[in-house]
């Protein structure tokens, strides 16, 4: 919707909602452990992605069932509650936005253990604003075009319709914008806290002692940045902040390689890189080329979810991310590479 995935968009005095998207703030974190492969080798996989299909609800519309499990869930639903008084951001739309809080979504957001190119096990998973950073989207798309049709503004395409600086709409959505940007950040951490904990029982440790470095990025944001001497509005779909020395998260499809890498500060991206490898074909492409066995091929060695449910995103159905990360290369510099041991999907 208005972008091709992987635009960066420079603008003055306007915002375009659409280019942002409806899963605002969707991105990457990943975890650096203390533990190495040789540390998980006798661990079993499967007992890992099924505690982790238990600790994290998948696919879309599905919530947590109770707020209470988590000892941490309560301080980020309470912080994010704080903000959206404070700010004035109405979330009568997501009554269960509470619910949504640490729950992963379908399509490509996934779950995966890792080890990189050290024999480090890292975290990592993929995830955004889940249903209430897409009600907050719609709306605002909604009153972008209403804008637009109010003024006589002719656009090549509904979807560019923009809001203006300078007016309440404008206002509401940057507002609402930022809320749902922090709820996904929140929802991506309480999903890494889950994580360590059930990583934690599988590797029998506490899970204060897992963790010694953690990255949270978005990659469907905007935000004001200074470029060629102007203050301007920088949306990035599926596209990462790649300022001098940033750390970023470049994923590629389940089954292939994924990049930790930091940021060049390359003035012709706009400080920019790839967010990970875009499809090849579309979901209902790849459903049609290939099937579940072609999936089973394409994961061994990898503990997963076998069937046909996820066919779609079998990695033939991506570009390649070695070619990505090639095509990258004044823009971000590699600081490792991740292979997948377990990957959990929602459908």
């Amino acid at each position: 919707m208005g972008a091709a995935v992987g635009t960066v968009i420079p603008t003055l005095g306007a915002v375009i909602p659409a280019a942002v998207g409806v899963d605002i703030g969707c991105g990457m974190i990943a975890a650096r452990t203390r533990f190495t492969a040789d540390d998980i080798a006798d661990k079993d996989p499967a007992w890992l992605r099924k505690s982790l299909e238990s600790s994290i609800p998948l696919s879309p519309g599905n919530y947590n069932r109770s707020l209470r499990r988590f000892d941490f869930t309560q301080a980020r639903l309470d912080r994010l509650e704080r903000l959206a008084t404070e700010s004035g951001v109405d979330l009568s739309h997501s009554p269960k936005w509470r619910e949504q809080l640490g729950s992963l979504g379908g399509g490509n957001h996934f779950i995966e253990l890792c080890i990189d190119d050290d024999e480090v096990v890292w975290l990592f998973l993929h995830s955004g604003s889940r249903g209430v950073g897409h009600k907050i989207a719609r709306r605002h798309i909604a009153a972008a075009k209403r804008q637009c049709e109010q003024h006589g503004i002719d656009l090549p395409n509904p979807d560019l319709a923009y809001l203006t600086e300078g007016t309440p709409e404008f206002d509401r959505y940057i507002t609402e914008l930022n809320w749902a940007q922090q709820f996904a950040l929140a929802n991506r951490e309480e999903m890494m806290d889950r994580f360590r904990q059930s990583f934690a029982r599988w590797m029998r440790v506490d899970p204060d002692d897992v963790e010694v470095q953690r990255i949270n990025t978005h990659h469907n944001y905007t935000v004001q940045e200074q470029h060629a001497g102007k203050q301007v509005w920088v949306t990035r779909k599926g596209a990462i902040n790649a300022h001098p020395g940033v750390m970023g998260i470049i994923p590629g499809s389940m089954g292939t390689r994924s990049y930790i890498v930091r940021g060049k500060g390359n003035p012709d991206s706009l400080c920019s890189a790839p967010h990970g490898a875009g499809r090849r074909f579309s979901r209902t492409e790849a459903r049609r080329r290939f099937s579940a066995d072609d999936l089973a091929k394409r994961m061994k060695g990898i503990e997963y979810r076998h069937g046909a449910a996820w066919v779609d995103e079998i990695p033939d159905a991506y570009k390649s991310i070695d070619q990505v990360m090639a095509d990258s290369v004044d823009l971000v510099e590699v600081v490792t590479s991740l292979r997948q041991v377990v990957n959990v999907k929602g459908t």
